[in-house]
């Protein structure tokens, strides 16, 4: 039996105020071929959970509830999504309301008629606070340079995604998931149109600096040996700028000119070159420590609980 046109999956955490009405808006929407709601709850610590429960017994629309044993992540808990939707294409909702239902049918609209395996959503004016906006802003810039996409090419959490694409990109096991690093290994048909941006309908946002931090190194050390390349560039400088010192000073020596410089220009020498090492050690390390966390096999997420309403 094949599934439905479409998939909406709807990473949860603490949306039991803003969750039922943004599935009821789904519950209205007219899909050549169906659709399904896949809710994924991330660990929530409000009342999601009873929400959920409910919106699986009255709701309209076919859902799977599916619940995670702790918190994980968002592009942890949409690739848990994604391992269950049945879907020929698969949206990615934000829990709070700010990406319209109806947009994401234009985005799967565009998906099919353009033959891509991934449509993002562009938004003309973003109704983020101006630190959400700048972290986007961030990432994007970052990615140019980290990842093998057009530059300039806005990438968000709004996006369509075929089912083949999806099934690909969810066989990745690692504990450090990022989505958009992982939709451009494994296809290079990827468009985009502008979209409809809304205000939060509850709540605040759940990216913290600390989430955002640990998304940006997800995108850099993951997907890209950059930071290793640039840590090798920092020492090559250092070092090229430690001998055309030593050269110096022993050119001044000959001259009879040997500066007398004190302890200060001494200090200041170590620790550049100390901070330059503890910077290429710390990028190492950080590899490390992820490939010693991936063998080990620390799990992406643990799914405690799947319901579903068909």
């Amino acid at each position: 039996m094949s599934g439905p046109a479409l998939s909406f999956v709807i990473p949860l955490y603490n949306s039991a105020a803003t969750i039922g009405a943004l599935v009821k808006t789904i519950d209205a929407l007219s899909v050549d071929g169906g659709h399904e709601v896949v809710l994924v709850n991330d660990g929530s610590a409000d009342a999601t959970a009873s929400v959920c429960r409910e919106l699986v017994r009255t709701a309209k629309t076919p859902i799977i509830y599916i619940e995670h044993a702790r918190n994980f992540g968002e592009h942890n808990a949409v690739l848990t999504g994604w391992r269950h939707a049945t879907g020929a294409y698969v949206v990615n909702l934000d829990d709070d309301g700010q990406n319209p239902p109806e947009e994401a049918v234009r985005l799967w609209e565009h998906a099919r008629r353009e033959q891509l395996d991934v449509v993002f959503g562009h938004y003309d004016v973003k109704q983020h606070s101006m630190f959400r906006n700048f972290g986007s802003w961030f990432t994007n810039r970052m990615t140019d340079w980290a990842l093998d996409k057009p530059h300039g090419f806005y990438l968000s959490s709004f996006r369509c995604v075929s089912g083949f694409i999806t099934k690909q990109v969810a066989a990745y096991s690692g504990p450090y998931p990022y989505l958009d690093g992982l939709l451009l290994q494994v296809t290079q048909r990827i468009g985009s149109i502008t979209v409809r941006h809304d205000k939060r309908s509850a709540g605040e946002s759940g990216y913290t600096f600390r989430r955002l931090l640990r998304l940006w190194l997800s995108a850099w050390l993951n997907f890209s040996l950059l930071p290793l390349r640039a840590a090798t560039l920092l020492g090559l400088i250092t070092a090229a700028a430690g001998l055309a010192a030593f050269a110096i000073v022993v050119w001044l020596w000959f001259q009879d000119r040997g500066p007398a410089y004190g302890w200060g220009w001494v200090t200041s020498a170590v620790l550049l070159f100390s901070g330059a090492q503890l910077v290429m050690l710390g990028l190492i390390g950080e590899y490390l420590g992820r490939m010693f966390l991936t063998i080990n096999q620390r799990p992406q997420a643990v799914v405690r609980e799947v319901v579903r309403k068909t």
